[in-house]
């Protein structure tokens, strides 16, 4: 662990037109977005928009029989996520930085792996007339790390019904990610190998991070925390 103590400065308390107010962190499960996420809230002094799977009540059955219920489990995501992003939608302009640990555009990722093609065009239906038409994020930071790292992280957490997961869904849920944001131009992009990083524990990892978020404003960009240390 790093005995780094630095507190980075959240930004200023007005908006300007080049910060970011709307920052969101993504990846597949395990990789650490939902951490990363409420540590950069805390930073930025942020508003904080998560996802809350533990009030899913279909998700723990889903791991015991994804193909029963795969569907319920989607169509509750969907309605949480829409119902969460439309605060967004509604809410003050000029509020300070938001940070959330998902995007609503690749909800239909999940659903892609996970339902039939009856199904999946039910969702896409409810999807149509139920997503509301928000902003774009501001900047979108997308953790990436090796399947056996993100099994790792999974079961160090200690989840029960997410230890069984099986490895050939979770390899298929880090590919359809990769093939996502390989297409995904709706807003900057910071792409992140967070296979050795500790942006929870490790001031070094996490306050590189921190700046190169700050620095990025358009376009896409690579971020290698390991490689720092060979400068």
């Amino acid at each position: 662990m790093s005995s780094t103590t630095h507190r980075p400065e959240p930004w200023p308390a007005e908006r300007t037109q080049d910060d970011p107010w709307h920052v969101v962190v993504e990846g597949p499960i395990g990789v650490g977005k939902t951490t990363l996420a409420r540590r950069l809230a805390d930073s930025l002094a942020a508003g904080l928009l998560l996802e809350a799977p533990h009030e899913n009540p279909f998700l723990e059955r889903f791991y015991r029989d994804p193909r029963g219920q795969a569907l319920p489990t989607q169509l509750h995501f969907l309605l949480q996520r829409a119902q969460q992003v439309g605060t967004l939608a509604h809410g003050d302009l000029f509020e300070r930085v938001r940070v959330s640990d998902f995007l609503l555009d690749k909800d239909a990722l999940f659903a892609e792996l996970t339902l039939d093609a009856d199904e999946l065009a039910l969702y896409r239906a409810v999807h149509r007339q139920l997503v509301p038409d928000v902003p774009s994020p501001d900047l979108v930071v997308y953790l990436q790390a090796p399947v056996a790292v993100l099994q790792a992280r999974i079961e160090r957490r200690g989840i029960a019904f997410e230890r069984g997961m099986d490895t050939e869904y979770l390899q298929r849920l880090a590919d359809a990610y990769m093939r996502f944001f390989h297409s995904y131009d709706r807003a900057p992009l910071l792409i992140v190998n967070a296979a050795t990083a500790n942006f929870a524990d490790n001031d070094d990892d996490y306050t590189a991070l921190l700046e190169q978020i700050r620095r990025t404003r358009s376009g896409r960009h690579f971020f290698n925390p390991s490689a720092l240390g060979d400068l």
